[in-house]
């Protein structure tokens, strides 16, 4: 039988099987030259991605703190004109540059191969933070299965654990001073909507602290009394570093995707905690401590204040950590960063306040239940997340389901962060050795994790939330300022606030100069002079770390300031060597060095256009080494 032929006129109606050649064509459009390097699937991926990065563990446990200390709902004023002035700044100027030059936080200091250091900075200060954030998400893991069970095994005074001064926070009595100074034993129901609260005995511990401290963390005496590895945490440190080996043994071809439910899950778990407190008593007092009557407007002339919500927009934001670069440099070149830095700064802000909103509800009914203010509840950091929040999710209707929820919440929350930092720091090892990732990406990746897992094994002994706390003070505290301050003088006053301009406007099109009068402004003065006081007013009232009662011994404070040494170090070692790699005289070397290296510009020649149209055809993937030549120009070995 004989082939059939269509008639002419439905021709246009049969579907057409598709050309490769068009894929093919694709591909190389997106990848044209720089093959060795992944691009976002979508611009869902990496958006979600973002989002993941951006918002994490500091949004659920610090900025509800901080803003409870810090007058409630007047803390959101400083917060918000930080987040204007410091960091959406600071984020849309790293997002556009590591897009425009499709690489990662050290390559990109081809733009001014002298502060080349700051990149190794960011890369080395992701991967100290990558050892102690995986240790939270290890605690997380470890709650999280303590909550399957019928009940919650910090809900009593289980002879398990309890010692002489547990008390249970279920009694329906409390001791009360009343007016004229006498002492009652009163019916906790009683004191509610008045002046009174319950004596608080400081010698009494909750269940949720002694369960914390003596099953949770076996904690030693301090920083001197390392002890043993704790098993369970070990074990639960060893299964996050598999799941995010997992994740990233692709790199953003498999984050990518995982990025869909860890970035929405927490979300669904928010405003399920959300509804839940609202409905409990007493929530209203918690929300009226959070944002309410009680937001106390004069503490905004306290300089504390505007520190601290400095740093945690820093801190939440991940600005001056490297990560934004990573995750931008595989995007499509004419992305368009502008809206994609506001979006992420407003979800990441909002976020915080909703998470306000769900945890001081449940605070407020975890006060009702037990007589005190909210005040005598609150408590911040680490013993916020898992001991103030379990007590409160004890008490609920069907606790054990709560807990799960909201454990599997920061699980998340923590899990797409990490994988973002550690995208930092294969994306380093990418540049510097493209060919070499991308034959073995898997065992690199796995490698990397496996020598972090290890380094992070003295965080899981029973001195080791001592060391996270050291970690989190010097690496992710001061370092990160310091860096963000040497990030904007290179950027903007070394390689050129007017050619940033000029090469996000390649990528973004030509804007209007009403455009960038905002930008400009930021960038050139206030960010700069904002993140230097800031750094000046931290080390000027500067506070040892501490966690519970024990002190740091000064060994502990000085390693702490090495490992914030070995961070910076290299800046003046990286600007050093790159000197001496360069003939003429000093201050011509100097010169020579500030200038953009030869193959610096976009990754793709078809975006090379204007001033880069000099470069090679197939730029260099290599971080280059300046040589002195002729006419100021550079040349790279």
């Amino acid at each position: 039988m004989g082939n059939i032929t269509t008639p002419g006129c439905i021709k246009c109606c049969k579907k057409t099987p598709p050309d490769p050649k068009d894929d093919e064509v694709k591909e190389n459009d997106n990848k044209e030259e720089n093959p060795e390097r992944e691009m976002w699937n979508s611009k869902a991926d990496y958006l979600l991605s973002m989002v993941g990065y951006a918002v994490g563990l500091g949004n659920v446990w610090r900025f509800p703190y901080l803003a409870f200390k810090h007058g409630g709902g007047a803390f959101l004023i400083p917060y918000i004109i930080m987040l204007a002035l410091a960091g959406l700044p600071l984020c849309f100027l790293e997002c556009s540059l590591g897009q425009f030059a499709s690489l990662g936080p050290v390559a990109l200091w081809r733009m001014a191969p002298l502060f080349q250091g700051v990149g190794v900075t960011m890369v080395c200060v992701s991967t100290f933070v990558a050892i102690y954030y995986n240790v939270i998400i290890a605690y997380s893991l470890f709650y999280l299965f303590a909550s399957f069970r019928s009940y919650l095994p910090w809900s009593q005074c289980f002879p398990e654990f309890a010692d002489e001064y547990c008390i249970n926070s279920t009694s329906d009595t409390c001791n009360v001073t009343m007016g004229d100074g006498s002492i009652a034993l009163l019916n906790i129901s009683v004191l509610y909507g008045t002046n009174l609260s319950c004596i608080v005995d400081e010698s009494r511990e909750l269940p949720s602290k002694q369960y914390w401290d003596k099953v949770a963390l076996w904690t030693s005496s301090g920083l001197d009394e390392t002890g043993k590895v704790v098993w369970h945490l070990a074990l639960c440190l060893l299964l996050a570093w598999i799941l995010v080996a997992a994740s990233l043994a692709k790199g953003i071809q498999t984050s990518g995707k995982v990025v869909y439910f860890t970035a929405l899950f927490p979300y669904v778990v928010l405003f399920i905690l959300l509804i839940r407190g609202a409905t409990l008593e007493g929530a209203k007092d918690g929300i009226e401590y959070y944002i309410g009557q009680k937001s106390d407007i004069n503490k905004l002339a306290s300089g504390d204040v505007w520190r601290d919500a400095a740093t945690q927009i820093f801190y939440s934001l991940s600005t001056a950590w490297g990560g934004l670069i990573a995750l931008s440099s595989y995007n499509k070149f004419n992305n368009n960063t502008y809206v994609d830095s506001i979006v992420v700064c407003v979800i990441n802000c909002i976020t915080s306040i909703i998470a306000g909103f769900a945890i001081f509800s449940i605070i407020g009914h975890m006060a009702f239940l037990s007589g005190k203010p909210v005040s005598n509840v609150i408590d911040e950091g680490f013993a916020l997340a898992f001991i103030a929040y379990p007590e409160a999710l004890s008490k609920l209707p069907v606790a054990p389901l709560w807990s799960i929820l909201f454990f599997f919440m920061l699980f998340t929350l923590g899990l797409d962060s990490q994988f973002a930092t550690i995208e930092t720091v294969t994306t380093a090892i990418q540049d510097a050795f493209p060919k070499v990732m991308r034959k073995m990406r898997i065992p690199i990746t796995i490698a990397v994790c496996a020598v972090l897992f290890l380094l992070g094994l003295p965080c899981v002994t029973q001195s080791g939330m001592y060391w996270v706390v050291l970690i989190d003070t010097f690496c992710g505290g001061w370092t990160v300022l310091f860096v963000a301050v040497l990030e904007l003088i290179g950027m903007i006053y070394i390689y050129g606030g007017n050619r940033i301009v000029e090469d996000i406007e390649m990528m973004l099109g030509k804007k209007h100069w009403i455009f960038w009068i905002w930008w400009r402004a930021c960038w050139y003065f206030v960010s700069p002079v904002l993140i230097l006081v800031i750094l000046a007013w931290s080390l000027a009232t500067f506070v040892p770390p501490s966690y519970g009662k024990a002190v740091y011994p000064k060994w502990g404070i000085a390693l702490g300031s090495l490992m914030c040494a070995f961070c910076l170090v290299w800046i003046p070692l990286i600007a050093v060597w790159k000197i001496i790699k360069t003939p003429g005289t000093l201050w011509q070397r100097i010169v020579k060095c500030c200038k953009p290296a030869d193959n610096w510009g976009p990754a793709l020649a078809k975006n090379r256009t204007g001033r880069y149209e000099h470069m090679n055809k197939k730029a260099d993937v290599e971080i280059p080494d300046i040589k002195g030549v002729d006419n100021d120009t550079f040349q790279s070995e």
